[in-house]
This record gives structure tokens, C-alpha cells and sequence, in this order.
């Protein structure tokens, strides 16, 4: 998604302006996009949320399959209209991102030069005639504080996932036209494991709130039937060679 991650300084950026986002042609290419807990409940609805093991960090994170291969986002067309109700958080804060200082806790605002949205001419400022942060790059902090402290939260429910020995796998055999395709490379909660819980641990996950995106997560699965009909549809609109 980001082709030229820097941080936004006065030096670097003063006069430049960030225009509205248009359209989503730049995520076309990407099948899968991170989200947070607090995503779960609305993603659910629309897309697979499931969990991927980052071997680097020794960690498992949450996404949503938006396609079934790589380089192929089913949910939006070719105009870079996006087809569904809701747009992950890590989708809508683009061009922006936080990267952490190097310091515990702390980050900085980041944005990709290589975006067509950052220009000298159209949009709103980044910082006003003084040098100082515009209004709108204040919001942009604010927001991206915001989705900080959620995946914070994110970050802590996988680990308790883990350490309880939560994620298994995910095996599946779907059916997309006349072939039969394989879904696997990813993680998703046992439910054997949940309902086996002991009333003390299934009152913990209750009590740390994580419940709602359990529920959320096991609920949203159905939705990889949805991603091969999207798949079908899209085959069959395409033009036949000649």
C-alpha cells in the first residue's frame, strides 16, 4: 500500500496539501488488510476475519481476507469504488500511518510520499502560514492515537489467544465454479477449545471483553462461501477472448 513511508515534518512538507480521497484503486491490489478488535463486529458481516502468524515478531494479528489470491481485492471494481459498507481503518487512515520512534510507547506520524494524494497545489494544507501543524493534520493525529490505543488492544487479545492455546489452523475445501480450492495459510479460534473453557476462564474472557470479537470472528468465517461467489461474478463479467 505505502511505497515511500517518511515522517511528516515541517521540513520536508511544509507547503505541501493533501487532497480527498477519491477512490480506492490503490488497495485493488492487496487480499487481505489488517484490522482491530474493535473492527470485528462490522467486518464481520462482510468479510473473513481470521489471524496470521507473524514469525518475525513471534505474534498472530487479525485480518480480513478481502480475495482469494494475491494482488486481488474482490471489494473493489475498476473504477476504485469500494463494494461494501464498511472500509478497514487501516484502508481509511492512507496516506497516513504511525511508526514507532524507538522508544517504548511512542510513535510519529508518518505519510507516503509516493501517494498522488500529497501534492503542492489541491486539498488541505499540512501545515498552516506559521510552520505549525494544520487543523487537518491535528485530526490525522488524533485519529491515528486513536487506532494506536485499539491496537494496543489487539495486540493483548492475540496474546491471551495464544498463551491459552486458542488458534488452530484453518483447513478448508470450497467450491468456486467447477473447481474445489483449498483455504489454509491462516489461523482461526477453536471453538472446541472455547466451549471446553472452565467457568472461571470463560468468565475472564467476559470480563477482559473479549467476548464480542470472538463471537464476531467465528460468525464472519461464513463469509469465505461470499468471497468465492464475488470470485464467480467477477470471472463472469469479464470479456471473453475471442
Amino acid at each position: 500500500m505505502y511505497k515511500s513511508l517518511v515522517p511528516v515534518s515541517k521540513a520536508r512538507h511544509e507547503g505541501k496539501k493533501i487532497k480527498q480521497v477519491q477512490g480506492f484503486g490503490f488497495a485493488s491490489g492487496f487480499h487481505i488488510a489488517s484490522i482491530m478488535v474493535h473492527e470485528f463486529a462490522r467486518a464481520a458481516s462482510l468479510y473473513p476475519v481470521v489471524f496470521l502468524e507473524d514469525k518475525e515478531q513471534d505474534s498472530f494479528r487479525p485480518v480480513v481476507l478481502m480475495g482469494l489470491v494475491a494482488g486481488e481485492n474482490l471489494f473493489v471494481d475498476a473504477d476504485g469504488k469500494w463494494l461494501a459498507s464498511y472500509v478497514p481503518a487501516i484502508i481509511r487512515r492512507y496516506p497516513f500511518a504511525l511508526a514507532s520512534t524507538g522508544d517504548q510507547d511512542k510513535f510519529t506520524v508518518c505519510i507516503d510520499e509516493g501517494s498522488e494524494l500529497l501534492n503542492d497545489s489541491e486539498g488541505q494544507a499540512l501545515f498552516n502560514e506559521q510552520g505549525e501543524p494544520a487543523e487537518s493534520l491535528e485530526n490525522v493525529k488524533r485519529y491515528l492515537g486513536e487506532l494506536q490505543q485499539m491496537d494496543a488492544f489487539t495486540g493483548e487479545f492475540c496474546k491471551y489467544m495464544v498463551a491459552h492455546n486458542m488458534l488452530t489452523p484453518l483447513n478448508m475445501r470450497v467450491r468456486q465454479s467447477d473447481q474445489v480450492r483449498n483455504i489454509n495459510g491462516c489461523y482461526v479460534i477453536n471453538e472446541e477449545r472455547l466451549n471446553g473453557l472452565s467457568v472461571d476462564g470463560f468468565m475472564e474472557l467476559r470480563d477482559k471483553r473479549y467476548l464480542p470479537a470472538v463471537y464476531a470472528h467465528l460468525l464472519s468465517l461464513a463469509q469465505i462461501e461470499r468471497l468465492m461467489t464475488l470470485k464467480d461474478e467477477r470471472q463472469a463479467a469479464m470479456p471473453k477472448a475471442a
